[in-house]
């Protein structure tokens, strides 16, 4: 379920399903941590490629909250 999303198409969601995008990624960062720690991950890049949707996410919402956008 790993996956490099653009900034672009998350832009395009809502404030509410960036949300719950953020709380997806962050159980998946939780999930993908325990694996490297358990060494049972097949790709340690996958945990590189979740933070950094993961500051994406985090930046949208930001943007929106300090512009006032709530939809």
């Amino acid at each position: 379920m790993v996956r490099a999303m653009k900034a672009n198409k998350l832009r395009e969601l809502s404030s509410k399903e960036l949300e719950n995008e953020f709380s997806e990624l962050k159980s998946e960062l939780f999930k993908l941590r325990f694996q490297l720690a358990t060494n049972q991950l097949n790709n340690p890049m996958k945990v590189k490629l979740v933070k950094k949707d993961i500051a994406r996410v985090k930046t949208l919402i930001r943007e929106r909250e300090l512009k006032g956008i709530n939809d």
